[in-house]
């Protein structure tokens, strides 16, 4: 049923808009970029799913979030380097069928993800 993501900042409270994120399929040690792309006023992707129904296949995928550029942009005082710069998900897809949504809770510190619905 496809493949989604969205981000959160928790370190303001608020949807991660204007976070720079990339999707590659991974498999056979090699990772091909499908798509970079900025999260919209929501948190998400700007054109929908990233892979709409009947497109996700069954593999590896990963998602790159670009952390600490984002937090930088909201005027936030990083060290150099940052304890978190680019936040990488390695995660599975086996039942491309099912719809797959791979939230990510930021902050300049800390970060969580799951499988939501």
């Amino acid at each position: 049923m496809g493949l989604s993501t969205h981000v959160l900042d928790t370190m303001h409270g608020t949807p991660a808009a204007g976070m720079a994120v990339e999707l590659y399929a991974t498999g056979g040690g090699a990772a091909t970029l499908v798509k970079r792309f900025v999260l919209n006023q929501d948190g998400r992707s700007p054109d929908g799913p990233l892979y709409a129904d009947g497109a996700l296949k069954a593999g590896t995928y990963r998602l790159v979030f670009e952390v600490a550029a984002y937090f930088r942009g909201k005027g936030v005082d990083l060290p150099q380097p940052p304890f978190l710069d680019r936040v990488t998900l390695d995660f599975g897809i086996a039942h491309p069928q099912q719809h797959y949504h791979v939230p990510l809770l930021a902050s300049p510190w800390s970060y969580s993800t799951y499988r939501g619905s």
